[in-house]
C-alpha cells in the first residue's frame, strides 16, 4: 500500500489536526470554516459511501470533509444543537448510521437511513443527570454487521440498550446480568461475525462477552485480570472476527496504560508492545480496512502511536497533541490540497 494516506487526530480543544504525508507534518484545520479550528471534537467516522469522506462529531453538530479533513462542513440537521459523542455505521447498508450524544447537552440515540444527510431522534433518551460524570453521553455503538436494524448502545453512565428494530424500541440488559457490578458505566461494545457471533462489552472496570446472542454472559475484571483497573475502549482489526486490540490503563486520565491483544475473540488476552511508556489512559483507536494491519492508538494526553504489524507493537509518534479524543486515516491525500493555517 501507498504511504499517501492521512492520518486524522480528533482533540478536545484544536478541532481535527491532521497529516498528509504519513506524519512527518501536521496541520490544524483552516480557519473560516464551518468547524471551528479550536473546537471540541468527540469523534471521527469514515463515510463508508466514500473513502475519501469522513464525519466529525463535535460539541456544536455534525461536520463532513469530502477532502480527507481539510475542508470541513457543517451538515444542517436535527444534531446541530447537540454534542456528538459517538458515530457508527452500518456494514450491511451504507446508508444508515447511528449517532450518539451527551454532555453538555442531552444523551439521545439519533439515526439516519439517507447516508448522514438526515437524523431522526429515537425514543433512546438519558435523564438529564446522572452519578459519576453529571450529565450522560454515549460512547459506544454498535450495529451487527449482518443487520442495520439490530444496534446496540452503551452509556456513561447510563447502561447498555439493544434495539432489533433500528432504534424504535429499546431494552435495557446490563441489568439483568447476574454478576453486574453496580456500575452502569460503559465504555465500548464490539460485536464479531462468526459461528457463533461474540458481542464484547467493556464497561469501566470489567469486559463482558456473550458467545449465544446475549442470553449469557461471561464476565472479567480488568483489575484482577490485567492490573489495571480502568478499561477504556476496544478496536475490532478490520476484516477479521477475531482479533481485538483493547485500551485501559490506571484511571482518567492515569499515569499508566496497556494495550492488549485478543486472537480468539476476546477469550484471553496479552500485552502488547509500546516503544515508550504512555503517560495517560489508552483513549483511542484508529484503523480502515485498506491496510488492516497498520492501527493507530493514542491516550488521552496526547501521545499517538503506530503499528504496522497488526497492534503487536506500537512505535510513539514524535508529534504529541493536546487531548485526543478519537482517531482514524484514510487512503488518500486531498487532490488539491489547501494550505494550512498553522503547523505543528
Amino acid at each position: 500500500m501507498s504511504n499517501e494516506r492521512t492520518l486524522l487526530v480528533a482533540t478536545d480543544g484544536q478541532a481535527v489536526i491532521r497529516s498528509h504525508d504519513d506524519g512527518k507534518n501536521w496541520y490544524r484545520i483552516n480557519i473560516g470554516q464551518d468547524l471551528e479550528f479550536d473546537d471540541r471534537v468527540r469523534c471521527l467516522l469514515i463515510d463508508p459511501a466514500n473513502p475519501r469522506a469522513v464525519f466529525a462529531g463535535a460539541e456544536r453538530g455534525l461536520f463532513r470533509s469530502d477532502d480527507c479533513g481539510s475542508r470541513w462542513d457543517r451538515v444542517d440537521c436535527e444534531l446541530n444543537d447537540y454534542a456528538v459523542w459517538k458515530l457508527a455505521a452500518s456494514e450491511s447498508d451504507p446508508s444508515v448510521l447511528y449517532a450518539g450524544t451527551g454532555s453538555p447537552t442531552r444523551s439521545i440515540l439519533f439515526r439516519s437511513r439517507d447516508g448522514g444527510k438526515s437524523w431522526q431522534r429515537t425514543p433512546l433518551e438519558m435523564p438529564e443527570r446522572c452519578a459519576g460524570v453529571s450529565r450522560p453521553r454515549m460512547l459506544a455503538i454498535a450495529v451487527d454487521p449482518d443487520d442495520a436494524n439490530d444496534v446496540m448502545v452503551g452509556v456513561e453512565e447510563g447502561g447498555y440498550f439493544r434495539s432489533r428494530d433500528g432504534g424504535d424500541n429499546w431494552e435495557r440488559i446490563d441489568t439483568q446480568w447476574a454478576d453486574h457490578p453496580g456500575n452502569s458505566d460503559i465504555h465500548d461494545i464490539v460485536i464479531l461475525r462468526g459461528d457463533p457471533k461474540v458481542i464484547l462489552v467493556l464497561t469501566v472496570v470489567s469486559l463482558y462477552r456473550s458467545t449465544d446472542d446475549g442470553k449469557s454472559w461471561t464476565h472479567v475484571s480488568a483489575r484482577e485480570a490485567w492490573g489495571l483497573r480502568y478499561s477504556r475502549v476496544l478496536q475490532r482489526k478490520p476484516g477479521s472476527n477475531t482479533e481485538l486490540a483493547l485500551g485501559i490503563g490506571d484511571g482518567t486520565p492515569g499515569t499508566k496504560a496497556a494495550v492488549l491483544l485478543s486472537h480468539d475473540a476476546g477469550a484471553t488476552w496479552t500485552p502488547s508492545t509500546l516503544s515508550q511508556p504512555a503517560n495517560s489512559c489508552i483513549w483511542a483507536f484508529g484503523s480502515n480496512a485498506a491496510n488492516p494491519e497498520f492501527l493507530l492508538t493514542a491516550t488521552k494526553f496526547g501521545n499517538l502511536y503506530r503499528s504496522e504489524d497488526g497492534g503487536r507493537r506500537w512505535e510513539k509518534e514524535w508529534r504529541e497533541f493536546n487531548e485526543i479524543t478519537d482517531l482514524t486515516w484514510i487512503d488518500a491525500v486531498p487532490n488539491n490540497m489547501e494550505l494550512p493555517h498553522v503547523t505543528g
